[in-house]
């Protein structure tokens, strides 16, 4: 997400435990339906400029797509194969028209949680109204498209605070939601707060990461972008790090170890960056990302943006690219090396041979 310098409960309710059904953080292991092979494809998969920020969900063997517009609107992709996102129309699903969050549409997040779906993003208000914050919308029925209901802010930070790049972990039978924040040291953090609801959170959040490593430092100290990947019992938040508008944005890692997810003891932190910028490759600024299972359930994929040219910066210049990672020998995620975008990639395994939207 773009951003530059700015002013800027802990208990789990049998409520949210009965809520929660499945979730577009990624849980690795499902059964395997055979399919045909989809076409092949090349990086980028969504050209400029609604292209940043992405989230990708793959639902009953369609991809849904949601990223960073830079307006009121948030627009979604639907397409059948990968390949098919490139050409597939963009279908306005919400205009943002309160004063409290009506400009500048960042991060859209895509879950479903108890057979709907919900949106989470952040938008900044009209002159007066505070500060950007995170709003939710909630579909009608069990439809990604909507249509959805403006459900109000979640109020994650004391007097109203900034508040950007969130989504939900499901752990232990309860819901958080993890966003970045300001905290009082000016550092942006990685936050957690418990939610009472998909719509609510039930206190404000806590920091469990801070940009402390000199890698996360590069432009700006930074966290933010969080998304949740759960293998074999082990819960990883993967996050981005350092200032966006420098081709060193890149990807960290934390690990749950137990315990209360609202403490930031509770996390270990990995010593070195899991994805970042390929010279070699012509990929810079890998960042801002999200999960997707392969629609026979048996591959995890990564969607994230990065720009062609180290100068590019933080802007409309990012596109989306997608690529498959794998699991090192310790039970940890290999997001790998970013492709080059010359590089012919197979799609998802169980990919329909078909293509559109």
């Amino acid at each position: 997400m773009l951003v530059h310098r700015r002013g800027a409960g802990r208990r789990a309710l049998s409520l949210v435990a009965a809520l929660i059904v499945a979730l577009p953080m990624i849980v690795v292991g499902q059964n395997r339906a055979d399919a045909a092979p989809g076409p092949s494809f090349t990086n980028p998969v969504v050209p400029a400029p609604n292209s940043a920020d992405p989230t990708l969900v793959q639902y009953n063997g369609q991809y849904y797509y949601v990223a960073t517009t830079w307006t009121s609107n948030i627009l979604m992709r639907r397409s059948s194969t990968i390949a098919g996102l490139r050409s597939a129309q963009e279908r306005r699903i919400f205009t943002a028209t309160q004063n409290t969050g009506c400009c500048t549409m960042w991060a859209p997040h895509l879950e479903q949680i108890n057979n709907r779906w919900y949106i989470y993003y952040s938008v900044a208000p009209r002159a007066g109204y505070g500060s950007r914050r995170t709003h939710v919308l909630e579909s009608a029925a069990n439809d990604p498209m909507g249509p959805y209901t403006y459900r109000g802010v979640l109020n994650l930070m004391p007097n109203d605070g900034w508040a950007i790049d969130g989504a939900v972990l499901k752990l232990n039978g309860a819901l958080y939601f993890h966003y970045s924040a300001f905290h009082a040291d000016k550092l942006q953090s990685i936050y957690i707060a418990p939610m009472s609801s998909p719509t609510s959170v039930s206190a404000y959040g806590t920091r469990i990461s801070a940009p402390t490593l000199a890698w996360e430092r590069q432009g700006q100290p930074v966290n933010e972008g969080s998304f949740a990947l759960q293998r074999n019992g082990r819960t990883f938040l993967t996050y981005s790090a350092s200032y966006c508008g420098t081709a060193d944005y890149k990807l960290g890692m934390l690990e749950y170890r137990g315990g209360n997810p609202l403490e930031a003891s509770s996390w270990t932190k990995f010593p070195s960056p899991i994805f970042q910028r390929s010279n070699a490759n012509g990929v810079y600024g890998p960042g801002h990302h999200s999960f997707f299972t392969s629609p026979d359930g048996t591959e995890i994929w990564i969607a994230y943006h990065a720009n062609s040219s180290a100068s590019q910066g933080c802007g409309t210049t990012r596109t989306t690219r997608v690529q498959k990672i794998s699991w090192n020998a310790d039970g940890t995620p290999n997001l790998g090396v970013p492709v080059p975008t010359s590089k012919v990639l197979a799609p998802p395994s169980g990919e329909a041979a078909r293509s559109g939207s």
